[in-house]
């Protein structure tokens, strides 16, 4: 009997020690085994803190927060990154589920992977909220954003209005000293007979129609002051356009063909004067500021102006010499700018034009200011 219970207690021992070395050899690899199958938690010392440095979420803000397309490119990272962070913890947790699933009884392995399912959740819950934080406040940026859009605009209007009114005032500066765009204009000083300037056109001056304008700023008018004149020995008065009292007149040929305008000269303001003939029926017009103020018909039909004359500004000629017996009454006291003359009819809309804003470059064929040669005499001299 004492043999046969000896026999019982020793197989009872090596049982339970066979069941403790399985259970400690199935715990020793449960636990290896869900260790290794988790991320590395807050807890292990391996991991970096990233506190002291900007998060991605931080660069984000600091790179995009100043504009509204930032602003859209930010919520887009924003939703893919919280996307991101979803779906790996995601993963994570099914990692985790299936582990305790496979391993029911390991209850230590179980509670920690609780812990570590548990502090997962608590990360995700602080991005989430993080996030949330920088959205409010991406929101609340909108209102200052649109009063700062507000008062660009109220500058935008100012810089406009502040532009519109430096264009007037350089219209105003063009018309008061030089207009149409001309860098230079001849001045006339005073009433002589010495003072005048010679044309020496581009080419001859042989004309069945021709155009001419002129800008004008006179300072004194008496009953005949001479603005150009063309001539030649048969015939000194060929071409004349002057001023009368305060009537612009226009001849060709002779004193029997003149056109006379009354009401279109300014003393000290800036004119814009043409004149327009054609030999085909005698055509004449005359223009002031761009605006038609005289017509007439059968004024030199069949004349052609002859080449060979002189052609001089300020001044008329009356006699075979260049600058002999002029006379100071005639003379031109003032400013003369953009002198041109075409070979043909200039059209309404071309008369217009060339009296606009900037117009100094269109230049005439016979004529053309700044191009054809211009010698001022006596006391007549170029300013700008």
């Amino acid at each position: 009997m004492r043999l046969l219970a000896f026999l019982l207690c020793a197989l009872r021992s090596a049982v339970r020690a066979e069941n403790s070395d399985d259970y400690e050899l199935m715990y020793v690899n449960l636990d290896n085994e869900i260790d290794n199958g988790l991320h590395p938690t807050t807890e292990d010392p391996t991991l970096c803190d990233c506190r002291h440095e900007h998060s991605e979420w931080d660069k984000l803000f600091i790179m995009l927060e100043n504009s509204q397309m930032r602003e859209s490119m930010l919520l887009q990272a924003t939703d893919d990154v919280l996307r991101g962070e979803l779906q790996r913890l995601q993963a994570e947790l099914g990692g985790l589920a299936a582990t305790l699933l496979a391993r029911p009884r390991a209850s230590a392995a179980g509670a920690a992977a609780e812990a570590r399912l548990a502090r997962a959740l608590d990360r995700l819950l602080q991005e989430s909220r993080d996030a949330g934080r920088r959205l409010a406040r991406l929101e609340d940026a909108g209102p200052p954003r649109e009063a700062a859009g507000r008062t660009l605009d109220a500058v935008l209007l100012e810089l406009r209005r502040t532009r519109a009114d430096l264009r007037a005032g350089l219209g105003w500066a063009a018309r008061r000293w030089l207009p149409a765009g001309c860098e230079t204009a001849i001045l006339f000083p005073m009433r002589s007979k010495k003072i005048f300037g010679s044309v020496h056109p581009v080419r001859p001056m042989k004309l069945e129609a021709f155009s001419t304008c002129i800008w004008v700023k006179a300072t004194d008018v008496l009953n005949k002051t001479i603005l150009f004149s063309y001539g030649t020995k048969r015939n000194p008065y060929e071409i004349q356009l002057y001023l009368s009292s305060q009537a612009l007149v226009f001849v060709v040929g002779g004193e029997e063909n003149r056109l006379a305008a009354d009401g279109t000269v300014f003393l000290g303001k800036w004119t814009h004067l043409c004149g327009t003939w054609t030999s085909e029926n005698g055509s004449m017009a005359l223009w002031a500021s761009g605006e038609l103020v005289a017509t007439a018909v059968g004024m030199g039909t069949g004349h052609i102006v002859p080449e060979g004359g002189i052609l001089q500004i300020g001044q008329e000629k009356n006699g075979c010499c260049v600058g002999g017996g002029f006379d100071e009454t005639l003379a031109f006291s003032g400013r003369l700018t953009g002198f041109n003359i075409w070979d043909r009819v200039l059209s309404p809309g071309e008369i217009r034009e060339r009296g606009a804003e900037e117009s100094c470059h269109l230049r005439g064929d016979i004529v053309g200011w700044g191009v054809t040669e211009i010698q001022p005499h006596g006391g007549a001299q170029y300013v700008s």
